[in-house]
């Protein structure tokens, strides 16, 4: 069995490693920081920086206590839609760990 390469040329998070994924994938991701209690946030930067360069911006506030992944994901969209030219990534706060609990790139 052949592995594939996959070919991508900045590296933003741990799943740029990985085929892009899917919407429900996405979907899965969300549910899953949810369900742990983890405060979904959005941020965007522009593309093209070097990881030195590299600042992403905050779309609004963090969801605090979000439970609904459909207003996640039109977050994302808005997001998406005012910064076509953007990254765009989803990001899950762990309060507990008082940390980052998961992040991803949504759209590249």
């Amino acid at each position: 069995m052949a592995v594939q390469v996959y070919k991508v040329t900045q590296k933003y998070e741990t799943f740029s490693y990985l085929p892009v994924m899917t919407a429900d994938q996405v979907r899965r991701q969300i549910a899953y920081c949810i369900s742990m209690g983890f405060n979904p946030a959005i941020e965007h930067t522009e593309k093209g920086t070097t990881a030195r360069e590299n600042y992403w911006y905050m779309w609004k506030l963090p969801l605090f206590g979000e439970q609904s992944i459909d207003a996640v994901l039109a977050e994302l969209d808005a997001c998406h839609r005012e910064f076509p030219d953007h990254l765009v990534r989803f990001l899950a706060y762990d309060n507990y760990a008082q940390s980052q609990g998961m992040s991803f790139v949504v759209y590249r």
